[in-house]
């Protein structure tokens, strides 16, 4: 427990912080947990979107190493890519029908 005025007040700031950045990291781990879920490729586009500018601001504040939301960022457009190229094998194509 501190003993100086100081020292409390500067306790109370660090809780008040490790519980906002505990917010922020958990919005991004829901969001890429999200992107690995069974989604359509459309509704992953946007999401992508959203996770960047999360893992962007969260960076900008010193959350997360700006490091650390390059890599997740491009771990996640690797897995999206990969998903995108995998649905579009999966669509039949459409056979003309000779008369």
């Amino acid at each position: 427990m501190p003993n100086h005025k100081s020292c409390e007040k500067r306790l109370r700031q660090e809780e008040k912080r490790s519980a906002g950045n505990h917010y922020v990291k958990m919005t991004i781990n829901t969001l890429a947990k999200k992107m690995h879920s069974e989604i359509s490729i459309e509704d992953k586009e946007k999401l992508l979107s959203e996770v960047y500018a999360q893992l962007d601001k969260a960076a900008k504040r010193n959350i997360i190493h700006k490091r650390t939301s390059s890599r997740r960022k491009a771990r996640l457009a690797a897995y999206f890519n990969k998903e995108k190229a995998s649905q579009v094998k999966e669509e039949p194509k459409k056979e003309k029908k000779v008369v």
